[in-house]
């Protein structure tokens, strides 16, 4: 099929070249030209091997994703593979970029691999709430054997060639021409005649297995763990098992069943939409072609607290030399090594070569004095969350950094514009939101001023993508998108407590919700008084936090919050003081106190959310709601498999979450919970957040 798949010689060998941009997806169109040519070349006497290459910067790199929701077509990629693993003639996958998924499956099929030094082999299905359709269950234990095989297939992440070469997943890396070493490779293979074995019949790295099934578990165990109210997890264990005790051919046969089943899942559906508006945030208005990001050769961070200290960390991470700067040696010294503590307990896990450590620690210059922000490219502010504390950083910024350098402020919740006119640049002034901790945590909301400049705005979002980041863009507002919505949820979770819910009521319905912590555990963890401080400085108030705080009960660091903890323990344990203390404010404000059913806990929690979530797109503050689902999947832990709080909405139908919203405002009182006027028009329209145009 011209301009899928070419078919051509080079002397005995036939060249099979798949072409279809930007990156090769397996779609219909491309099976059926692959079944073509592998059956022109199978039938051709005069042709004694094949090799299946591709152009364009990657072999496949998976199966098509806009064919997900259609109705399966033939010939699928079980057709393809099945006719190549039943040549009886070599056949060698040639292999760079990125073959994942469906691609990697198909390679799967080959007799052999050959790949670019550069290459990334993987199956990433689980990311979208699925387990491999076409093979890889069966076929990469075969390979690679079952503990590495568990280890791509319930991460979903892809490994270099090296380790493929080292696991059995390729047999050579190529340096030069993939295609040439591919023909290469099987002239070899023809000259030293090589037993044809296709991967279906190896059975030498599965054997020790069979013998002892308790292996297989705890191969297995954490994986299981770490995929709690997951589906697909615990079906690609299964899938994985069958490899061992199940006739392949029925293997492959239940494998597909079984994906096919989870491909019309809710939880898949809503992990492909996460996928999707992953993408669509990195489309931002007014950033066109033209506008180029900044090259960002040396970064500043001020502060070297919990949060300047991750976000240096970040920089050094992706190769970038970081000035680390603090008020004080003390406090320098201190935040120093905090950040090499955390190196070590890598490395110490495995993650992180001492050689490694070695090399990232060389990028941090720790050093005292805003002047020494001097040759900085970009520079994050992360001090204290204090509006007249950042308006001191800023100016004295215009001062000492260089003309050209990005000014960015890493505040939670104050207003990017008022620190932006405390300099004489505030078109090179953005927010960068980072997440606690900031060399974990993926999310980075990018905040927009009026008068952020698109450059500085573009080398925001390409250093985040650059630090292994989720950059979304949000607008100005008191907490922007994220803590905002937090925010409606904590007046919730507080107003619960008073109503007749116990700490461990919310938190144990948030958990089986999906969240993998409940707002009071979490609240224990970051500290109390960080939100106490906040509130007092807006002249707020929270009964029950507040006094625990007066109490001098700050969470985990003090032991106790809104639970106890023993003496090194994260484990929290209800408290009957704190069970008494919720009781005697309620008798005091006069609120009678009623059992809750976990349902209603969790929508008083979420259905706030969505409400605050559909005023924030009123305003323009999100772009998208499949922005705030992406910033609340990676920034806050909602669950994946439930596709974010507006998709989840739109799951339920909006009417369904008007008429909830409507009835808490007539229980509470709460002007706060009438429904949003954009929520409202959608649910009167049969319609819901995902039929807004996409920014």
């Amino acid at each position: 099929m011209p301009g899928q798949v070419e078919l051509r010689r080079d002397g005995n060998i036939a060249v099979i070249v798949v072409d279809n941009p930007p990156v090769n997806a397996l779609s219909h169109d491309l099976r059926t030209g692959l079944i073509d040519a592998f059956t022109r070349a199978r039938d051709d006497a005069t042709v004694e091997a094949i090799v299946l290459a591709a152009a364009g910067r990657t072999f496949i790199a998976g199966a098509d994703i806009t064919e997900f929701d259609k109705p399966p077509t033939v010939p699928t990629s079980m057709d393809v593979i099945a006719l190549i693993d039943g040549i009886g003639k070599p056949v060698v996958a040639a292999v760079h970029g990125t073959p994942l998924g469906g691609g990697l499956e198909v390679a799967l099929g080959c007799h052999f691999r050959v790949a670019a030094p550069g290459t990334k082999l993987g199956l990433p299905e689980i990311k979208l709430g699925l387990i491999p359709g076409a093979g890889g269950t069966q076929r990469l234990p075969r390979l690679v054997g079952m503990e590495k095989a568990a280890q791509m297939i319930l991460t979903g992440n892809p490994i270099p060639a090296k380790d493929a070469l080292a696991a059995g997943l390729v047999d050579e890396i190529v340096e030069g021409d993939i295609v040439a070493g591919g023909i290469a490779f099987a002239r070899k293979v023809l000259a030293e005649k090589r037993p044809l074995r296709r991967v279906r019949d190896r059975d030498d790295k599965l054997a020790a297995l069979r013998a002892d099934p308790k292996a297989f578990e705890e191969i297995v165990a954490a994986h299981l763990k770490r995929g709690r109210g997951l589906h697909a997890p615990a079906a690609a264990i299964k899938a994985l098992r069958w490899a061992l005790d199940v006739p392949f051919d029925e293997a492959l046969r239940r494998e597909r069943e079984t994906f096919l089943e989870l491909r019309g899942g809710d939880q898949a559906k809503s992990q492909r939409h996460i996928f999707f508006a992953e993408r669509e945030a990195a489309k931002v208005p007014g950033l066109g072609p033209d506008v180029k990001a900044r090259e960002i050769r040396r970064a500043a961070v001020i502060g070297a607290g919990t949060m300047g200290g991750g976000i240096a960390m970040c920089f050094a991470n992706a190769g970038i030399p970081v000035a680390l700067i603090e008020t004080s040696e003390d406090a320098l010294k201190r935040g120093l090594g905090i950040i090499e503590k955390n190196y070590r307990a890598t490395a110490a896990r495995g993650g992180l070569t001492e050689a490694q450590v070695g090399e990232r620690l060389a990028l941090f210059n720790g050093v005292t004095g805003l002047d020494q922000v001097a040759g900085a490219d970009m520079i994050v502010e992360a001090v204290f969350e204090d509006m007249d504390i950042k308006r001191q950083v800023f100016e004295a910024l215009d001062r000492f950094a260089p003309a050209h350098a990005v000014l960015a402020t890493n505040t939670s919740y104050l207003d990017v514009d008022a620190i932006a006119q405390t300099t004489k640049r505030p078109a090179a002034v953005v927010g960068m939101h980072f997440f606690s901790p900031a060399n974990v945590m993926r999310l980075l909301e990018v905040v927009r001023g009026a008068q952020t400049a698109p450059e500085t705005l573009a080398t925001a979002l390409a250093v985040g993508r650059k630090i292994g980041k989720v950059p979304v863009v949000v607008g100005v507002c008191h907490g922007f998108v994220g803590n905002r919505m937090l925010r409606a949820r904590s007046v919730e979770a507080e107003r619960l407590l008073l109503e007749g819910a116990l700490p461990q009521d919310v938190d144990s319905a948030l958990t089986d919700f999906g969240f993998p912590m409940g707002p009071f555990a979490m609240s224990d963890l970051a500290g109390l008084d960080i939100s106490w401080r906040m509130r007092k400085a807006q002249g707020a108030r929270a009964e029950i936090a507040d006094q625990l705080c007066e109490a001098g009960r700050f969470g985990q660091k003090t032991q106790k919050g809104f639970y106890l903890y023993e003496q090194g323990s994260r484990t929290p344990r209800p408290d009957p003081e704190v069970e008494a203390l919720i009781v005697a404010t309620s008798k005091r404000l006069g609120i009678a106190r009623r059992p809750f059913e976990r349902q209603e806990i969790v929508e008083r929690l979420v259905f706030p959310m969505i409400n605050e979530g559909a005023r924030i797109l009123e305003e323009g503050i999100a772009l998208r709601a499949g922005d705030i689902d992406v910033i609340w999947i990676h920034g806050y832990g909602f669950p994946v498999w439930r596709g974010g709080p507006m998709f989840h909405a739109d799951t339920l139908g909006l009417p369904y979450v008007r008429d909830r919203l409507a009835a808490f405002a007539r229980q509470t009182g709460d002007p706060r919970h009438e429904p949003a006027a954009l929520l409202t028009r959608l649910a009167s329209e049969g319609r819901g957040f995902g039929s807004l145009p996409k920014g």
